[in-house]
């Protein structure tokens, strides 16, 4: 990780730098020592948990370049366009209810509502319905697309019920 001491404190502070897209619309970094970096992508360690802590910034083979403990020490500009890159990549459509199920045992089909309109998935297995925290659920398709479901608890009743019997 890039660090260097902050002034007055013991919590080490990201060394200074640069985030822009280039005419073909690809993320350039220049970092501290003023070298480009074209074609970086954003990866979070924690997209689901802490969406906006550790995200790294990764050349295009896929090493690290420079890690960012927060979003919040970032500069509002240099901030939106790593969020709206960060979006790009990331796609996790949040279910908003579960409208039918294909049948009892996997693999089934799923008609749910999302947060980006309504879909139909197939699931696999069982096991590809996870509990991540006490409410929140991660569903992974066959495809290997994840959905959400951010809060168990404001689901619907008759969607609480299909979601429960596979957790």
């Amino acid at each position: 990780m890039e660090t260097v001491p902050a002034s007055g404190s013991s919590k080490p502070s990201l060394r200074p730098f640069g985030l822009s897209q280039d005419a073909w619309g690809r993320l350039v970094l220049i970092d501290a020592d003023g070298k480009r970096h074209v074609g970086v992508e954003p990866v979070r360690a924690f997209p689901i948990t802490d969406p906006g802590l550790w995200v790294s910034l990764c050349d295009p083979n896929g090493r690290e370049i420079l890690c960012i403990e927060s979003l919040d020490d970032l500069s509002p500009s240099i901030r939106q366009i790593l969020e709206g890159e960060l979006a790009l990549r990331e796609f996790t459509p949040v279910i908003k209810r579960i409208l039918r199920l294909s049948g009892e045992i996997s693999p089934s089909d799923w008609d749910v509502e999302t947060d980006r309109g309504a879909t139909r998935f197939t699931l696999d297995t069982e096991d590809d319905v996870r509990r991540i925290s006490a409410h929140r659920v991660l569903i992974t398709d066959s495809q290997k697309l994840r959905y959400q479901v951010p809060d168990v608890r404001l689901l619907d009743l008759s969607s609480r019920r299909i979601l429960e019997r596979f957790l």
